[in-house]
């Protein structure tokens, strides 16, 4: 068994990261393989048409101590008594989920509702609660509200200035990584790049911080992966590879969670 915990008590832990549309039966079949090479979580994205809960209750059936999380459910279509009773519906075991959540197409009053969202969640469940934060107020709320904050689509060096307050308030800091090990991939993981930079709220983001998407990923066939992985493991508690795959067959997962644990293993 490769084991990707590193003995470096100042470097973040590594999971994996999969979007709804892949289905229970990737999460099936990589859950296991990601518990057993030493990954913290199984990080599912909720992507409209596809729900991040019964993905990870596929995930659930076969490990027994892999962590599961939701990153992120939009709160304006999905309110907390929603996600508990889907939680509760489908048997998710909850003193080892995650439930990551975020203001969806919200824009006005979107930070008192995921606020609310938050504190209802906390006191109605034992699973630590995650807010999807892209903004300074955002990740203010998270530290406040919840137990930590999902981060996306940031550079070592933004991800260390993000995290260092969060830290300071008594809460965490988990880190969407885009990644690509095939070169293959690359072409998948420009698309998700070049998309995300033409949403507003994202163009804003990298305006913001004077980076592009591209800043953010790692790429299929870059000799610097590593490198790169531990410089982000160096700058949050958490570093969630979200995988970019070349075509979306369990194989290819499975193949990529096999990279995964090589590289941070090293």
């Amino acid at each position: 068994m490769t084991d990707t915990r590193a003995h470096d008590p100042a470097l973040g832990a590594v999971s994996i990261g999969i979007a709804a549309a892949a289905g229970p039966e990737v999460a099936a079949r990589i859950a296991p393989a990601a518990q057993d090479a030493g990954f913290r979580a199984l990080w599912v994205n909720d992507t409209p048409g596809h729900d991040a809960l019964e993905v990870l209750a596929a995930a659930a059936t076969v490990t027994k101590h892999l962590v599961l999380a939701t990153g992120v459910v939009p709160v304006d279509r999905r309110p907390p008594a929603s996600i508990l009773r889907t939680v509760r519906d489908l048997g998710l075991p909850e003193d080892r989920l995650v439930l990551g959540i975020g203001s969806g197409a919200l824009r006005r009053g979107a930070l008192e509702s995921v606020d609310d969202a938050a504190r209802a969640l906390r006191s109605a469940t034992v699973a630590e609660v995650y807010v999807g934060a892209l903004g300074p107020r955002m990740r203010g709320l998270a530290a406040r509200a919840a137990h930590g904050a999902l981060l996306s689509w940031l550079t070592p060096e933004a991800a260390r200035e993000q995290a260092e307050p969060l830290a300071a308030a008594g809460s965490r800091s988990a880190l969407y990584v885009r990644t690509a090990w095939d070169a293959d991939a690359n072409d998948r993981l420009d698309d998700e790049a070049h998309r995300y930079a033409a949403i507003p709220s994202y163009a804003a983001h990298f305006g913001r911080l004077g980076i592009t998407a591209l800043d953010t990923v790692i790429r299929g066939g870059d000799a610097a992966a590593p490198r790169r992985v531990q410089r982000y493991r160096a700058a949050v508690d958490e570093v969630v590879l979200r995988a970019i795959v070349a075509d979306d067959t369990p194989d290819a997962y499975l193949r990529f969670v096999h990279r995964a644990a090589e590289v941070v293993a090293g």
